[in-house]
């Protein structure tokens, strides 16, 4: 069996996904006290590096997704894939798991 490399140029989302670049998680609380990776939340902010075509209508026709390529969103806390390339993370979801664009 081949091996395949994945990168966020070879990773093309199909149909109303989304692939989310996560952003950093918090190092320490509020009052200063320093977490361990155990103890961190799941981040629900990132970055869109790579969007779909849009999903298919009844009719068959494609809806233009809502969100674009450098969008900053906020997604749902337990959505999606993840997805680890080299250091960076990765979230691939759908564009319902999507809430809001962070302006």
């Amino acid at each position: 069996m081949a091996a395949v490399t994945l990168s966020v140029s070879t990773v093309k989302p199909l149909g109303d996904r989304v692939f989310v670049k996560v952003s950093a998680s918090e190092e320490k609380t509020a009052g200063g006290i320093l977490l361990p990776d155990t103890a961190k939340e799941k981040p629900q902010v990132g970055e869109i590096v790579a969007v779909g075509p849009g999903k298919r209508s009844d009719d068959g026709s494609r809806q233009e997704p809502e969100v674009k390529i450098g969008d900053k969103v906020l997604y749902s806390k337990y959505a999606g894939t993840d997805i680890k390339l080299g250091t960076d993370e990765y979230v691939l979801l759908s564009e319902k798991d999507i809430l809001a664009i962070v302006a």
